[in-house]
């Protein structure tokens, strides 16, 4: 398959964080058009997106919680049986 040059005109900022995007995707900015492009054409349209995941407010609490517990286990209480977690739970 032969390669093609093509220049397009972008703000540096924008380039920038799409490398940075790309780059903890696994993808360069050509790869990453090139993506794009064989996806637009299958669909014939604007394709899909491709993004990491950014935990919502949440989702990094419970994390910074489960983080905090596995610091100081005295803050929570481990169990070795369902039926008890179970029955602590329904309380």
């Amino acid at each position: 398959m032969a390669t093609v040059d093509y220049s397009i005109k972008i703000d540096s900022d924008l380039k920038q964080q799409a490398e940075e995007l790309f780059a903890s995707l696994g993808l360069t900015i050509s790869s990453a058009t090139n993506v794009f492009l064989r996806q637009a054409i299958r669909e014939q349209g604007i394709p899909f997106t491709i993004r990491r995941e950014i935990p919502n407010d949440e989702t990094l609490e419970a994390i910074n919680e489960v983080k905090l517990m596995k610091e100081n286990p005295e803050l929570g209480k481990t169990y070795t049986d369902v039926d008890e977690m179970m029955e602590d739970l329904l309380k």
